[in-house]
């Protein structure tokens, strides 16, 4: 190993004031604009668009996308569908009719599509949440009329359903956990097709309040044509999507849902295995395990739900995939536990990932010396609550409280024939609470959260060797929006508090998360003496997110040295200060030889607090769509010689070298039935590091029920630099020590 190597730095403090010093005189210029343009906004009259629902009593529509129900021929049918693509503010060539009624149980939506070319529609019949490129329309409700959230349900011309959750004003922040009980069905029709859709009022939340409006917006995509319309088009050079919907008006004296659900289980497994290692006291041939449990959910109020679990079954979700860590950071796997998943956009802030609901029912920490072991592979969750919904004043409510229950694990030493119980995790207490305020014509948004772990383990305990008795953590932040979203100013403060033994802080400082005890770092320093770490962290972002071509923006985060989260939350590394600028250029409408275009680049860096850059970068991309709606992707990046603080694995600061990639794709007109995307990629460092990969799908649908992909791909990569062991012996350069 090379020793390593000081990339020459500025002190830290020279850099951030630098940074903060060229955002100070940016900012007040894009302030100024800012405040220019959302005074213009405000001096504009914008007529919005409605839509008059119907009520209907008492007979209520068959769902089954024939639209030959009295009802719809007293409905009133709204049109007038405007393109986005492929001519931007034209009418739409294949126009769409869509009719709204209600009862007091569900809201009902009738759709009819009128097709130039009826006998080319695209309907491929797929599995739920997956339309690929069946034609398909969209209805996107903005229930709580808050311009800020929405709800979007989509079925295709072959009758698939698709529903996801809009959490921000952007029509592509789209959460697919999302998944309300809902009907819909569709049938082809002599000059296109008809849907319908019944969506019970149980599965949205409203506000209060006798006579609703909500936000709506209507999207038709015809992939043979290309043609993406809507009945309130949004233009490309302007942001939003809930702010910028039209309204639905004419529903009244409607109830949020105020029932009790009660899901009770029992479960069993057996598993059974042909061969028993006789030398294993633990071994059974079949083990027999027994579950009983049941979750509650009910309305609290018109405006909030409260749900509870006890023993909660887990045994039919999908299992993690397997997965080879050679790294020194933790593996963190997505949640896919229906408690968890429901509503979790409200338990979450901008800023650090305060809590990550996977430590609720994790493996257990403490894993036994021992020849043999019978350990359970989670912790089990005694009990859980959780409350969420929103009020009618904006302010969003998170709160979830959980308790697990400790775990011990049964061991044998084989020489001694000596059998024993060893506590293996503490029965522990987590807390969540999450509370954001809307604020502003504009949807701006104020919020705070804080999170805390409590673990009852006594002082003789084993296990306070390893874990903190206490954490805490949490902050405030705030999305500040101007000119109808255009420009965001967004960024957040928070901190964290972790206490414990001696011992166990011992072991968060010498974590990968923190490296104390590098030997070259002199801004921080481990102590073992500690038992309490307090850090903190925090960002400030400004960007131009719409504009016919230009956009851009710029930022500075941090986290301190002892910022710590792990705990409850979620986080790879602290001791970071972080700037980025980026821009880019768009070329939207038209021309003879595109369908669009645009450029993006960006530079940025990384420094820990003690002045050493950890990554540096410059990023150039390209992208291009032809007028035959095939597309080519260009990109390139650079990353100049730095240091890195963790390589070494608590050693000292090693040099990384120049590196650098580049990328390049060419895909199809996803409209045919025979599509094809192609990627290649290469790259490599000054220090051996090489690779490259070469790949290809290519997806057939002989069809409306068979598809046929393939995807065959080639990666070969060189990395000489994977942290094996060290050992005494080496340089003063690594003070005395050879890392390998």
């Amino acid at each position: 190993m090379s020793g390593p190597r000081r990339t020459p730095i500025p002190p830290v403090h020279v850099i951030v004031l630098a940074i903060l010093t060229g955002i100070a005189g940016f900012l007040p210029q894009l302030i100024t604009t800012a405040a220019a343009d959302e005074a213009k906004e405000t001096n504009k009259v914008k007529e919005v668009r409605q839509i008059r629902a119907l009520k209907i009593n008492p007979h209520a529509p068959k769902i089954d996308g024939n639209l030959d129900d009295i009802i719809w021929h007293k409905a009133e049918f709204f049109s007038g569908f405007t393109q986005k693509d492929p001519k931007e503010g034209e009418p739409a060539a294949n126009q769409t009719e869509v009719a709204v009624i209600y009862d007091e149980n569900a809201v009902y939506f009738a759709a009819r599509m009128h097709s130039q070319k009826p006998d080319d529609i695209m309907a491929t019949v797929s599995r739920r949440d997956k339309a690929g490129n069946s034609e398909r329309v969209i209805i996107s409700l903005d229930t709580y009329h808050d311009r800020r959230t929405a709800y979007s349900f989509a079925v295709t011309a072959a009758g698939t359903r698709v529903d996801y959750y809009h959490r921000s004003d952007s029509e592509g922040d789209r959460d697919y956990d999302f998944n309300p009980v809902w009907e819909a069905a569709s049938v082809r029709t002599a000059d296109g097709w008809a849907a319908e859709m019944r969506i019970p009022f149980t599965q949205l939340r409203f506000n209060n309040q006798d006579v609703q409006t909500w936000g709506i917006n209507i999207n038709r995509f015809v992939p043979t044509e290309n043609e993406d319309s809507y009945w309130v088009m949004i233009p490309k050079e302007e942001t939003g999507w809930s702010s910028k919907m039209g309204d639905l008006v004419g529903i009244q004296g409607i109830a949020s849902s105020r029932r009790v659900e009660l899901l009770p289980y029992f479960a069993s497994d057996v598993k059974s295995t042909s061969e028993v290692d006789t030398d294993d006291p633990f071994a059974q041939k079949n083990d027999i395990d027994t579950r009983v449990g049941g979750n509650i959910k009910m309305g609290v109020g018109p405006n909030l739900t409260l749900e509870g679990t006890i023993n909660p079954d887990f045994g039919q979700v999908e299992a993690d995939p397997a997965v080879v860590n050679l790294s020194a950071f933790e593996t963190f796997f997505p949640e896919r536990r229906p408690f968890f998943t429901e509503g979790s956009n409200l338990l979450r802030g901008i800023g650090p990932n305060y809590f990550y609901s996977r430590r609720i029912g994790a493996a257990p920490h403490h894993s036994p010396d021992a020849d043999y072991v019978n350990s359970p592979d989670n912790t089990s969750i005694l009990g859980a609550a959780k409350l969420t919904g929103r009020l009618n004043s904006g302010l969003s409510i998170g709160v979830l409280g959980a308790l697990t229950d400790n775990e011990e694990a049964q061991t044998y030493n084989s020489s001694t024939g000596a059998e024993s119980v060893e506590e293996v995790e503490p029965r522990s207490g987590y807390g969540v609470v999450r509370l954001q305020q809307e604020v502003g014509k504009n949807a701006s948004t104020i919020g705070v959260i804080a999170t805390g772990i409590e673990r009852n383990m006594s002082a003789s305990s084993d296990l306070t060797e390893i874990l903190p008795n206490r954490a805490v953590s949490g902050g405030a932040d705030w999305n500040l929006r101007f000119a109808e979203g255009k420009y965001e100013l967004m960024g957040y403060v928070g901190g964290s508090y972790v206490e414990g033994s001696t011992d166990a802080i011992s072991e968060v400082q010498q974590s990968s998360a923190h490296y104390f005890q590098r030997p070259d770092a002199d801004h921080v320093r481990f102590d073992p003496t500690r038992t309490s770490l307090n850090g903190w962290a925090g960002k400030r972002r400004f960007d131009k997110r719409g504009g016919k071509h230009w956009r851009g923006g710029m930022g500075v985060e941090a986290e301190s040295p002892m910022f710590e989260i792990n705990d409850i939350g979620q986080i790879s590394t602290a001791d970071d200060i972080n700037n980025f600028v980026w821009a880019q250029y768009r070329q939207d409408d038209p021309g003879r030889f595109y369908q669009n275009w645009r450029i993006f680049g960006s530079v940025g860096s990384g420094f820990n607090f003690g002045g050493d850059r950890q990554y540096g970068y410059l990023d150039l991309e390209g992208a291009y769509t032809f007028k035959n709606f095939m597309g080519t992707f260009l990109g390139v990046e650079l990353y100049p010689a730095s240091q890195s603080d963790n390589l070494t694995r608590g050693g000292p600061s090693m040099g990384t070298g120049d590196a650098g990639n580049v990328w390049f794709s060419l895909w199809s007109n996803g409209k045919n039935k025979t599509t094809w995307d192609t990627w290649a990629g290469l790259w490599g460092n000054e220090l051996g590091q090489r690779g490259y990969q070469v790949g290809a799908m290519m997806t057939f649908r002989p069809g409306t029920r068979w598809e046929l992909s393939v995807n065959p791909r080639w990666v070969h990569k060189t990395d000489p630099r994977q942290y094996v062991t060290e050992e005494v012996g080496g340089s003063a350069l690594t003070y005395d020590m050879r890392y390998i």
